[in-house]
């Protein structure tokens, strides 16, 4: 049986186990298409010798700290491809991604007839997010249990999984939390399940709790 992504969102508040080798809670998606693999991590910011490496997520080592020289921020990926499309994983908070993104790191502006599908935690800048690059040069956002507003193959992916939930003015201010009270705890998961069935995308729940991956290290940006 296929796993799918909708695991990742079920563990979206799972907190950290120092027994899983990989990653299982908190776990930040981007996919990638209509661009070559190692393409698209240089992008992220990948070193071309760790790339040839290949090297599993779990015998990653942190660059070492030169005495009087700041220590390097870096962010440890796990990586693969499921179809056309590329996948990164990250469980520090965020998604490179979305940060390149909107700090506007040229590297990581999605070009036309590139597609980008990034669901970041956003730890540090509540809420979580979608951001999403449908391949024409532009990007849209979203949070977690509302749309694009494209009326999009994804937006349309989105309500059919119950990820999207009342808002004001739709619906009472009342209204709005007390189905956030009841539902919300399931939203990530909602959110994952949509996107699995808009992408076709599924990735092994055990080799990532593993770390049986290939990861990198990848400067923060």
């Amino acid at each position: 049986m296929s796993d799918g992504i909708a695991w990742i969102g079920t563990h979206h508040h799972t907190p950290d186990d120092p027994s899983v080798r990989g990653m299982r809670g908190g776990i930040s998606l981007t996919l990638a298409k209509g661009v070559e693999q190692d393409e698209f991590l240089i992008n992220l910011g990948a070193d071309l010798d760790e790339l040839d490496a290949r090297t599993l997520y779990t015998e990653l080592r942190a660059p070492a700290v030169v005495p009087g020289q700041p220590s390097p921020s870096v962010n440890a990926v796990m990586y693969g491809t499921c179809g056309e499309w590329t996948y990164v994983l990250e469980n520090w908070g965020m998604a490179t991604w979305s940060m390149g993104y909107q700090g506007k790191v040229q590297s990581m502006v999605p070009c036309e007839g590139e597609e980008i599908l990034c669901l970041t935690l956003n730890r540090f800048r509540p809420p979580a997010l979608i951001i999403h690059a449908p391949g024409d040069g532009s990007a849209y956002r979203a949070d977690f249990g509302t749309t694009t507003s494209q009326d999009s193959a994804l937006d349309q992916a989105l309500a059919s999984a119950g990820a999207v939930y009342p808002s004001i003015p739709d619906a009472s201010a009342d209204e709005v939390v007390a189905y956030y009270e009841e539902h919300g705890e399931r939203l990530p998961e909602l959110v994952f399940t949509a996107v699995g069935a808009y992408t076709g995308v599924s990735i092994d729940q055990a080799a990532v709790t593993a770390g049986d991956l290939p990861g990198l290290l990848i400067l923060q940006p």
